[in-house]
């Protein structure tokens, strides 16, 4: 059965044991400006909560199967984290084998020279070069050893791989050249950091088996789902913002006459949030306490101010 749930993946209550077959999904990152500023109080919580999310994951994921999470190091504030590493960090603390990694790059076109690698054009001298960045990281980590005796040949044939994708399409390399959703207007992950179909695409044909499932615990507009419905699979997607609930049917074509790519039951927890107006007014507050701090200290610094006069004695 399909299943969209909303909330907090730190609990996912509703899955059994061994119950999943595949895990696609791309966590936040952390508190970039362009996907949820100020969600987190810092880097250690964001951590925390993190190695929950992947504790449930173990659970819930089947013996030997592969759990990808599509991440990148992150700068915030002039500060660099190194999410890749930590959250390698995070899947062998519970267990989990390194399976290796594949890097998506971009197209060149998509980076512009941005103020970070455009101080060395200002200050062409050593010690002042940073990078725009062109990539990121799938990162694949396997709960175990696979018992590849135990699938029937049925099914095996079933869910063959296209030999013309894989070598034709250079799915076996380890660097996957694709196109990342593009700003543009009115479309349908506006504000949202989704990653492109063709992702969730490859990953769920080259790890999972027909009517297996597939599970997203950070759902977004809900693309792992909508790709895994279409390949065959049961999906199941958890998020904890309750306000994507009409992105997510949407793309689903739920309750829409016509096209749909399969029933799904919907469920909304108590423990969902308002995340995006939570976020949205965080921001605002932010900046009216900046502007504030701006207004008194040009008071401050003032002619009539009288701090700013001087005595002579």
């Amino acid at each position: 059965m399909n299943r969209i749930i909303f909330g907090d993946s730190q609990n996912m209550h509703e899955l059994d044991d061994k119950s999943v077959h595949l895990v696609v999904g791309s966590p936040s990152y952390y508190n970039a400006p362009f996907d949820t500023p100020g969600l987190f109080h810092d880097y250690d919580q964001f951590l925390n909560i993190m190695g929950n999310v992947t504790r449930e994951v173990k659970r819930v994921l089947d013996d030997g199967r592969i759990a990808a999470y599509v991440v990148d190091d992150i700068t915030v504030d002039g500060e660099t984290f190194p999410i890749v590493a930590d959250m390698t960090r995070l899947f062998r603390r519970e267990g989990f084998k390194y399976r290796g990694k594949i890097t998506w790059k971009k197209p060149n076109g998509y980076c512009r020279i941005s103020r970070r690698s455009g101080v060395l054009v200002q200050h062409p001298y050593p010690m002042y070069p940073h990078f725009d960045n062109l990539t990121e990281t799938i990162l694949l980590m396997q709960n175990g050893n696979f018992d590849y005796k135990k699938v029937p040949q049925e099914l095996k044939e079933s869910s063959r791989v296209n030999l013309e994708e894989w070598l034709g399409k250079h799915w076996h390399l380890s660097v996957w050249e694709i196109t990342n959703v593009l700003p543009a207007k009115n479309r349908l992950e506006t504000g949202i950091a989704a990653y492109p179909e063709e992702i969730p695409y490859r990953l769920t044909k080259l790890f999972s088996y027909k009517n297996e499932t597939v599970l997203d615990p950070f759902m977004g507009s809900g693309s792992t789902l909508k790709v895994a419905v279409q390949l065959g699979r049961n999906a199941v997607g958890y998020d904890i913002d309750v306000e994507l609930l009409e992105t997510v049917k949407e793309k689903l074509g739920i309750n829409r006459n016509g096209l749909s790519c399969g029933s799904f039951d919907i469920a909304i927890r108590n423990d969902a949030k308002h995340l995006r107006t939570q976020l949205r007014r965080k921001v605002e507050a932010s900046r009216r306490r900046y502007a504030t701090g701006l207004m008194r200290a040009k008071e401050e610094n003032s002619p009539r101010h009288p701090s700013s006069r001087t005595t002579t004695w």
